[in-house]
């Protein structure tokens, strides 16, 4: 019952900036935390940012450059992308997760990704 739409994505030379914003909507009773993923062809699918109340982390490789907020307002956030370079290509994918039990099984929502090309 959870809908993500990614946005923002498009095509920047390197050295370039990019703002991702991602809307949820649906029947959310509550979630955990809001993050954002990136794919590249023959790589795996891995974190790029990832929020919680608690706190937020990085990959090591867009520390410094990347930074991921999230609306006060509603269960949306955003991914700040500064001087981006050619390796931060990728497909990137919203994701939220929600805890399904007390015990701390967690089901993810997953939008449907939006291209970020960086050219030299």
């Amino acid at each position: 019952q959870v809908q993500l739409v990614e946005s923002g994505g498009g095509l920047v030379q390197a050295g370039g900036s990019l703002r991702l914003s991602c809307a949820a909507s649906g029947s959310i009773f509550s979630f955990s935390g809001m993050g954002w993923y990136r794919h590249t062809p023959g790589k795996q699918r891995d974190v790029v940012a990832y929020w919680t109340s608690a706190n937020t982390h990085y990959a090591d490789s867009v520390k410094g450059r990347f930074t991921i907020s999230k609306d006060n307002d509603k269960i949306a956030v955003h991914l700040q992308m500064n001087n981006l370079k050619p390796e931060d290509t990728g497909v990137y994918y919203c994701n939220l997760d929600r805890a399904a039990t007390p015990a701390g099984f967690i089901l993810s929502s997953w939008g449907q990704g939006t291209q970020v090309t960086v050219s030299v």
